[in-house]
């Protein structure tokens, strides 16, 4: 799967939810967490079902952002959301293993109850703390089966925590964490998803941000406007790797996929792939033939 970009979509309106449908970027994140009052998540989580459950489906993988295992959120938060429709969760403010692996239980309890495939329900721990930092590879590692499929990093609750101002000319401040982040997820066979950039209008400065952040072995960057997707994807593009697996994948689910003929699962080079990959592969395909970047990099 692609991560280039994972865009924030505020939970708690319902025509940014709705119009989050035809947005293009591999992750649409519906937010129970920051952009979400506290006397509003009861009715944010309403409508974030409401909206994943319609007929219509989003172009993109739809996750939703809890909030945090200390919030004492958590639990309601995962009971309302975990069901058909939603393809992954990203807690934010994961310390350690230990709450990984409890949010895969309760995620593994949900899908049994709620007639789901095991482990169907992607985690996404954020790393946001001090000792999310220090325990990123365990975090990572956490949890049987390869729930885990990425880590995010939270760069201003990071800051925040460690008592420190942000200066988006000098980030030497979370140099240590931003860099050790990947290495961890990559040790841990998953990907990275880099932070936000602030300033919306700022399109050179955040292209600078995410070139920076692939250099450093990120898959991707956590966006905050619609605008900031194709710049981001421009920088982002895949890999030799993932092209050849994505061209195996239509190779072997096209006929069942496009024609009605065939198996839409099968077995390939020792993983099951199915509808899903298909869907995924042929988004890779597409943007790896999308025009590169130009020399400011913008597409």
């Amino acid at each position: 799967m692609l991560f280039r970009t994972l865009i924030f979509v505020p939970g708690i309106n319902p025509r940014f939810v709705e119009k989050a449908r035809a947005l293009a970027a591999d992750v649409v994140c519906l937010d129970l967490e920051d952009s979400v009052p506290a006397n509003e998540k009861e009715q944010a989580r309403k409508i974030i079902i409401a909206g994943a459950l319609s007929q219509q489906e989003f172009r993109a993988s739809v996750y939703v952002r809890t909030n945090s295992p200390e919030s004492g959120l958590l639990d309601a938060d995962l009971a309302a959301v975990v069901r058909p429709g939603i393809a992954g969760i990203v807690v934010p403010k994961v310390n350690d293993a230990g709450e990984v692996e409890r949010i895969a239980n309760v995620l593994s309890d949900l899908e049994k109850e709620r007639g789901m495939a095991a482990g169907s329900v992607a985690l996404m721990p954020s790393i946001e703390t001090a000792r999310g930092v220090v325990n990123a590879y365990h975090i990572a590692s956490a949890a049987a089966g390869g729930r885990v499929n990425a880590l995010v990093f939270g760069v201003f609750d990071f800051l925040h925590d460690m008592r420190m101002d942000y200066d988006e000319s000098d980030g030497s401040g979370y140099a240590y964490a931003r860099a050790k982040i990947p290495v961890d997820a990559r040790a841990a066979g998953v990907a990275a998803i880099d932070a936000i950039w602030q300033k919306v209008d700022d399109t050179d400065g955040l292209v600078r941000d995410a070139a920076a952040a692939k250099k450093l072995g990120y898959s991707g960057k956590s966006i905050i406007h619609p605008g900031q997707i194709e710049p981001v994807h421009g920088v982002f593009r895949p890999t030799r790797e993932e092209i050849e697996w994505a061209k195996k994948v239509v190779a072997a689910l096209g006929d069942a996929a496009e024609k009605g003929t065939g198996r839409l699962a099968v077995r390939l080079e020792g993983r099951m792939v199915d509808a899903v990959h298909y869907k995924q592969a042929k988004a890779i395909l597409e943007a790896s033939s999308s025009p590169p970047p130009d020399a400011g990099g913008r597409t």
